[in-house]
């Protein structure tokens, strides 16, 4: 549960600010900005490198509150890419230690995102085009392709391969392989599992009627739908300490008046928040649409709308995403009550200082003290010298 701190004496909410703290279970946010799980294919063998604790460092030396490792496949056949991360050995789990270790010490809780591709796996990066793997990409990059498997013996898209439908055995062991990596992860020392139900990979296909359609027990109606994935979140919640946060990421619309519905996220979220799920984040898409029902990124904060039915109908803990790019607005978000986080992507690879330069626009010079004393003594040389507002 998150915790809400009230004054007996009032029935008027408190008024949460970008900058105040959040409490969810045992773990306490220094502030309500979050940074995305944005995958950058540049693993070898699932194992995550230097890169990968630089890049993600930046963004705990820049300030942000919580910071979510990419998505991170649970087993090496539901990898999206070559480049993924995974958390299906100890080896991966000991060399993320590294980086957890690092950021708890810069200040920043670390989630990561836990994922598998389904029928979008064995594709390539999307440098590389981001289509399927194909014979060159084995004869430029040594890239093999492998069989995926999904929810139905159905292709991504034209062109794609067909993957081998789950069955009832292969379904159990993926439910294996997401318990086996939260483990993993709270061996690694992360303080924030989100198990990903979206985009169109393996979870959000179960749960979407455009990729469902199947007969059995794991199909047809919303329950069935919506039984592979509560039964992986089930698995995980017992398998991840009570005293962690366990969040998920759904698409709450797959398009415009298509598929799967801000009614099912709904109802998907009390499902879940019964499970234990502690907070959920509200992006959309991922399905292959026609054009005219594609929801397009037409304005900041575009799934704001989301996150803010899910908290009111739900009573739970979301995070807004999509298109957030200043201070004021997410300030906003938070003042308003409309989301618990607020979620920075692009933004951040743009300016990885992000989280503490909105600190000075909104708090000004006060806010120098929350920057890296390495970072701050140059800095507030340089906004005297250049008489900035700060």
């Amino acid at each position: 549960m998150v915790s809400l701190e009230r004054n007996a004496l009032h029935t008027e909410p408190e008024r949460h600010t970008l900058f105040s703290p959040l409490t969810i279970r045992g773990l306490t946010l220094k502030n309500r900005i979050a940074i995305s799980p944005m995958c950058m294919y540049s693993a070898k063998d699932g194992l995550p490198e230097d890169f990968h604790l630089v890049h993600l460092g930046r963004f705990a030396l820049g300030g942000a509150g919580l910071v979510f490792v990419e998505a991170t496949a649970v087993s090496e056949r539901g990898r999206i890419t070559h480049g993924c991360l995974g958390l299906w050995n100890d080896e991966q789990a000991a060399n993320f230690k590294k980086i957890t270790e690092f950021m708890h010490a810069a200040g920043s809780a670390v989630g990561i995102q836990l994922s598998h591709a389904g029928h979008k796996g064995s594709s390539q990066r999307p440098w590389d085009g981001g289509g399927p793997l194909t014979s060159v990409d084995v004869e430029s990059r040594a890239e093999d392709p492998w069989e995926p498997i999904g929810v139905f013996a159905q292709p991504f898209d034209s062109g794609w391969t067909t993957p081998e439908q789950m069955s009832r055995a292969d379904i159990e062991e993926a439910i294996g392989s997401f318990a086996a990596a939260a483990r993993r992860a709270d061996e690694a020392g992360f303080d924030v599992v989100e198990i990903h139900c979206a985009h169109g990979y393996l979870l959000h296909s179960f749960l979407s009627p455009l990729s469902n359609h199947r007969s059995d027990q794991y199909g047809g109606d919303l329950t069935g739908r919506m039984r592979f994935p509560l039964d992986v979140l089930q698995a995980v919640r017992d398998a991840w300490p009570q005293s962690k946060p366990l969040f998920i990421r759904i698409s709450s619309v797959d398009g415009i008046d298509v598929g799967w519905s801000i009614e099912d996220s709904v109802k998907f979220s009390r499902a879940a928040k019964e499970i234990g799920v502690d907070l959920i984040d509200c992006s959309s898409g991922g399905m292959k649409l026609e054009k005219h029902q594609n929801l397009l990124a037409r304005e900041p904060g575009f799934h704001l709308p989301y996150a803010e039915r899910v908290k009111r109908d739900v009573e739970i803990a979301t995070i807004a995403v999509g298109l957030i790019r200043s201070a004021q607005q997410a300030d906003e978000i938070i003042a308003k009550g409309q989301a618990d986080l607020v979620s920075i992507a692009r933004e951040a690879l743009f300016n990885p200082n992000w989280a503490n330069e909105a600190a000075l626009k909104l708090q000004g010079a006060e806010a120098w003290s929350r920057w890296p004393e390495q970072f701050g003594w140059w800095l507030m040389r340089r906004a005297r010298q250049q008489r900035d507002q700060y």
